[in-house]
């Protein structure tokens, strides 16, 4: 799709907040200006406060936002478009919406149509604590002032990252019922405990992709096809990367004149293997009751011995309907007791997909395993819960400025937002590098030069680049399988605890030098 078609015919150039077409007469005159993104805290728990225990989180999204909007050169018509709808977006009493048309031009005519700035990122799937920088925005000369026009869709990184990152916090809950009550044998079966369910319930296509990838970091199951298409052929070169089963929806069981007879065409096409049913079209424990002994001998006459019944719940109360399910499939199915002494179902499971957040999902893996099942029998489907109810708050995404180079002066300046009413919302000054210290990545500020004296750069910088006033002639892109495989390895490098700051000490007393009521804060609140 060309720049002119983006999003049905609106132009690139009126893809910000509308104040920020109007900042570019706003700054003072400048070679240079650097701005950054970050996530100030961590994971909003279910009360409404941020986690200060783990403050851990998976950046994901940034290439989308790159390939999408960045890698599109921009056209005289998509300017001409943009003006059609500046000189009429104006309050009262105004003439003239202020917006920089000339300098858009000027890009579009000597810069090949590409917005001329540079885009430092994270590598996709990086693991850090909050407060660490995830992309860094450089821009000079005459168009310094157009550092922070991207920041609107830069921004957007906040979604797929919380949503990968509450996925992960999801997965580590399972786990720990897993590694007490599942055989080594069978750990695998992790990865597919919490199944998306959440397309349905996103407001666009689009979110269902960047969201629906997002989960696909840290498990193989979804029902959203969008996202598992666009990870297999777009990220993964090919490759499979999330799966279902096939699964009946209520308007399938209330087809037929009986649950018994629906639950019968189920294992006549799929009783070789996986398939799930949903059970409360009426009355969830009479179903139980009546279908699952019926389902457990049409298997055995038909000679299915691979196949596993589903079950789903998907009313009443979850923990409840949960347990009940395993109670009742015992009951017909049978049930071994395991190597570490909890009962496996034999041809049976149980997905609870109704009502389901991270806080059910503990409950749930606690109570199965006070009823002395392993907690392999049970899988999750969370729709919005995963998908839905996350937003730029959960852990409070910023860009800031943090370094500006007056025009004519011979170095250039570190600034910082710095609020005595909320010592919470500082910024960082300085151009940033992060850099990894056993494994943690730890915040530094580095010098400016002279204009146009070039900026010593760490090898080990971990923002690395991933747009320079266009596409890079090579991709900076990993493959889904390895960015999967980075986010399994530093998640479970990088210890959750408790203070942890990732600013150096370098910063700190940067921080200190500018803003002295604010280093507290910086040591504190990091």
């Amino acid at each position: 799709m060309g720049s002119e078609a983006l999003f049905s015919g609106i132009p690139i150039a009126v893809l910000t907040d509308s104040y920020k077409a109007g900042h570019f007469k706003m700054y003072p005159a400048a070679d240079k200006m650097v701005a950054y993104g970050e996530f100030r805290k961590g994971f909003q728990l279910g009360d409404g406060k941020h986690d200060e225990e783990d403050k851990r989180l998976i950046f994901f999204g940034i290439r989308y936002i790159v390939e999408t909007f960045l890698n599109k050169r921009w056209t005289v018509q998509d300017v001409e478009n943009a003006d059609k709808f500046y000189s009429q977006h104006l309050a009262p009493f105004y003439t003239e919406y202020p917006w920089p048309k000339d300098l858009f031009l000027k890009f579009i005519k000597e810069n090949d149509g590409y917005f001329p700035v540079k885009l430092e990122a994270l590598p996709e799937g990086s693991v850090i604590h909050s407060r660490v920088p995830v992309y860094q925005i450089t821009a000079e000369k005459e168009y310094s002032h157009l550092c922070t026009f991207m920041e609107t869709l830069l921004t957007m990184v906040w979604y797929p990252t919380c949503v990968a990152t509450l996925s992960r916090r999801c997965k580590d809950v399972i786990s720990k019922g897993f590694e007490k009550t599942v055989d080594d044998d069978v750990s695998f079966l992790l990865n597919s405990r919490l199944h998306d369910f959440g397309f349905r319930g996103c407001t666009s296509t689009e979110q269902s992709v960047l969201g629906g990838c997002a989960h696909l970091l840290n498990f193989d199951g979804t029902d959203t096809m969008s996202a598992a298409y666009y990870a297999q052929f777009v990220l993964n070169n090919g490759k499979p990367v999330g799966q279902s089963i096939p699964a009946t929806e209520h308007s399938v069981m209330t087809s037929w004149r009986t649950e018994v007879e629906a639950v019968k065409n189920m294992i006549s096409h799929f009783g070789d293997g996986l398939f799930a049913c949903v059970m409360d079209s009426y009355e969830y424990s009479e179903a139980l009751r009546t279908v699952l002994p019926e389902a457990k001998r049409i298997l055995d006459e038909e000679k299915k011995v691979n196949g596993t019944m589903v079950i789903r719940p998907d009313s009443g109360d979850p923990v409840e309907a949960v347990l009940e399910g395993l109670h009742k499939a015992e009951a017909a199915f049978g049930a071994a007791v395991n190597k570490k002494g909890f009962k496996v179902l034999k041809g049976a499971a149980v997905i609870q997909g109704d009502g389901i957040d991270i806080q059910k999902v503990a409950e749930i893996v606690e109570a199965v395993m006070a009823a002395g099942f392993s907690v392999q029998n049970v899988a999750f489907g969370m729709g919005g819960g995963l998908l839905q109810k996350v937003n730029r708050d959960t852990m409070s995404f910023a860009t800031k400025l943090s370094h500006i180079h007056y025009k004519g002066e011979p170095k250039g300046r570190d600034i910082m937002k710095a609020p005595k009413s909320d010592t919470g919302k500082f910024s960082l000054p300085g151009i940033l590098q992060v850099r990894r210290e056993k494994g943690v990545c730890m915040v530094y500020s580095v010098p400016d030069h002279a204009a146009g004296a070039p900026l010593v750069e760490a090898a080990e910088n971990e923002l690395r680049v991933v747009y320079d006033c266009g596409p890079l002639k090579q991709s900076p892109w990993d493959d889904f399988d390895t960015v999967r495989a980075r986010v399994e390895a530093e998640w479970r490098q990088l210890a959750p605890l408790k203070n942890v700051s990732p600013l150096s000490s370098q910063l700190k007393e940067r921080i200190a030098e500018m803003s002295p009521e604010h280093a507290k804060g910086a040591a504190s609140k990091a």
